[in-house]
């Protein structure tokens, strides 16, 4: 992947950005999304209850009633009730974000929050079910392949290298989609995402693989929204050690000819030592690259899997 590539449009919740603009008056701030993700990417921010007109500070507001469809009300006042503002505003700012390839929301907003938001019985008290933000909500209904985060999920590096990955796959369909789509190059985009594949949902690359068999008798664009469906929902698992392990094994076997004995013996130490959690993905890998820089194998410099994304997001150094 080339780092000087256009930047990518990702969602944000405006707190996480430092803007102040939480009920309080404060904000969340995440160097990780300014810090790091920032340098890859440009972040479109919203924060939907400023959106609809209430102020900074305001008096907070919550789910009620239904978790798959609560309303929105002031946890002060019952009275206020800002649903169908909130479901407006969402509805309307969704026809901006046809550019975005993610999104990053804030941990347990009535507006925002992405999973396990508190939802109150007309009591007051939690109720079992949790549910999701009605801005979030709309959002995902809207995009459901959209690469979707919390920033409180992606403390895990797991989490957060697997949402990363899936960003820069959808950008990366995205341009292939833009520069125009044929039967040939749907075909050589599986090929390069066959070992990112392999890891996070191994029979997806052979079920996606057989979809696209006879894909130049196909309607191209019908083959690659249900194909880009496919990839999308198979990216959404993350990779384990194990499947990792056995996508290093494989690309060890296409230097079995070129590497000594010793080398051989190295780079297995390193994929077996990543095996049982003694080191992080990124030695391995590492390795596996410079091997294939001293021995090219255009088939294989092409694989996202070695470089899903930029090097210096360090996310591999931690899994």
């Amino acid at each position: 992947m080339n780092p000087n590539q256009a930047r990518i449009q990702v969602g944000i919740s405006s707190c996480l950005l430092g803007e102040e603009v939480r009920y309080n008056g404060g904000h969340k701030h995440s160097t990780l999304c300014t810090r790091d993700l920032g340098r890859y990417f440009d972040f479109v921010s919203v924060c939907p209850e400023v959106g609809i007109g209430l102020g900074v500070p305001r008096k907070p507001i919550r789910l009620v009633g239904d978790p798959s469809d609560p309303q929105v009300v002031g946890t002060d006042n019952p009275d206020q009730n800002v649903t169908q503002a909130l479901k407006d505003f969402a509805r309307e700012k969704v026809r901006d974000l046809t550019e975005l390839c993610g999104y990053i929301f804030i941990k347990g907003s009535p507006s925002c929050g992405l999973f396990r938001v508190k939802v109150y019985n007309d009591k007051g008290y939690p109720q079992e079910e949790t549910g999701r933000g009605v801005y979030a909500r709309v959002v995902t209904d809207t995009y459901p392949l959209l690469p979707v985060e919390e920033t409180g999920r992606m403390q895990d590096a797991v989490l957060r290298e697997n949402f990363v990955t899936r960003v820069f796959a959808y950008h990366n369909w995205q341009q292939l989609v833009k520069e125009g789509l044929t039967a040939h190059k749907l075909i050589e985009f599986h090929s390069r995402y066959k070992y990112t594949l392999m890891a996070n949902n191994p029979q997806s690359y052979t079920d996606l693989g057989r979809l696209l068999a006879d894909a130049g008798k196909q309607n191209v664009h019908a083959l690659g929204e249900t194909y880009f469906k496919g990839l999308m929902e198979s990216l959404t698992r993350k990779a384990s050690r194990r499947s990792n392990t056995n996508v290093l094994m494989h690309l060890q076997g296409y230097l079995k000819n070129n590497l000594s004995g010793r080398e051989k013996e190295k780079l297995g130490e390193a994929i077996e030592q990543y095996r049982n959690g003694i080191i992080p993905l990124i030695v391995p890998v590492t390795l596996l690259r410079s091997h294939f820089h001293t021995w090219p194998n255009d088939y294989i410099t092409k694989q996202s899997f070695l470089q899903p994304y930029p090097d210096d997001l360090s996310l591999r150094n931690q899994i």
